[in-house]
């Protein structure tokens, strides 16, 4: 298993300006003084100032994505490997997908941890685009023929159903986060035009994971080569606000060795107290870590998990979704995430 982080940030955080020359600026930067005669005799302020003549201020952005999990096993779209989950889909997956070269149409499933819009603000875009692409899963090929899938919903299937089964996106999601999850992306999915009852069912096949009304808990279960991973949704509590609370579930991802990581997402405490056998047995975790100056109360803050963490836990963490880059003692965690990052599980 690959999990590489396409987004480490927090929900408000920005980019920087920054100036910068492309490779073709570069090059004729070289040539222009190369070639001339006073390049010898020209000043270090000199070449600083053509340079700073020729730059571009471009805009670095921060993605708050979170991270893209990756199976050796077959994948819904054509059969080959790797299977591609994403763990939550950001304010806009899109650029962060971009980052590592891959869209909409790259991607197998997504899991959502909790309906804030640094989590699913992505989902219209994955929906849509998905949706709209004849050619997403061999099933979904045969199943349109040349048809345009408006067409084929609006007037061939009278009853107008959803897409089958195999031509659309996975979605895993605690039950308790998937109503809040139709509300929010109602309207902006209701856009086929012409069909009526649109639904999350018209773009997403929906694998409810987690405890069920008979009680039973569903994992996601997912093939790794010749070994096996179970995807296991963790309650943790995210906010209080004035009329009820907002839990995020995080999952446990238990490999069949015994290794386990845990990936909390959004959570309110620095460790809650019903979630320390958790990280205790965790052998990686991937740590929620705010850095504002003005700490929000709903995210454990870096100056929380350097003085109060326990360091046999301290070690075992990697930490993003922070706004500026945390500052901490060197050593005292297994590692700060850059977007771009990625490890593999379990470790050789």
């Amino acid at each position: 298993m690959k999990i590489t982080a396409i987004g480490v940030n927090a929900a408000f955080s920005i980019g920087e300006y920054e100036n910068s020359l492309t490779e073709k600026e570069a090059c004729d930067l070289i040539l222009e003084f190369s070639h001339s005669k006073k390049a010898k005799n020209l000043s270090k302020d000199a070449i600083l100032a053509r340079i700073r003549q020729l730059s571009q201020v471009r805009y670095q952005p921060r993605w708050h994505s979170n991270f893209l999990i990756e199976f050796d096993m077959p994948n819904k779209r054509d059969g080959q490997s790797p299977y591609r989950l994403l763990l939550d889909v950001g304010g806009d997956i899109r650029h962060a997908l971009k980052g590592v070269r891959l869209s909409s149409r790259d991607i197998d499933g997504v899991y959502i941890s909790h309906p804030h819009n640094d989590h699913i603000g992505g989902m219209e875009y994955m929906g849509l685009t998905t949706l709209f692409n004849p050619f997403y899963t061999l099933e979904k090929k045969q199943w349109l023929g040349e048809t345009f899938i408006a067409n084929k919903l609006f007037h061939e299937e009278r009853t107008w159903p959803n897409p089958p089964l195999g031509t659309k996106p996975d979605l895993f999601i605690h039950k308790k986060v998937l109503e809040p999850l139709r509300r929010a992306l109602g309207p902006g999915l209701d856009t086929v035009q012409g069909v009526p009852d649109v639904c999350l069912e018209t773009y997403f096949d929906i694998h409810l994971v987690g405890k069920q009304g008979d009680g039973k808990t569903v994992t996601g279960d997912f093939q790794d080569g010749e070994e096996t991973w179970k995807i296991k949704p963790i309650f943790a509590m995210h906010v209080f606000s004035s009329s009820e609370e907002m839990p995020s579930y995080g999952v446990s991802l238990q490999h069949e060795s015994g290794y386990n990581v845990l990936m909390p997402t959004d959570i309110q405490y620095m460790i809650p107290p019903q979630l320390e056998m958790h990280y205790r047995r965790a052998d990686r975790i991937y740590m929620d870590c705010e850095t504002s100056q003005f700490p929000s109360g709903v995210h454990p803050h870096i100056s929380d998990l350097i003085n109060h963490m326990d360091p046999e836990i301290q070690k075992k963490c990697l930490l993003y979704h922070y706004d500026s880059y945390p500052e901490v003692p060197e050593g005292m965690f297994c590692g700060i995430l850059k977007a771009g990052d990625w490890h593999i599980y379990p470790p050789e």
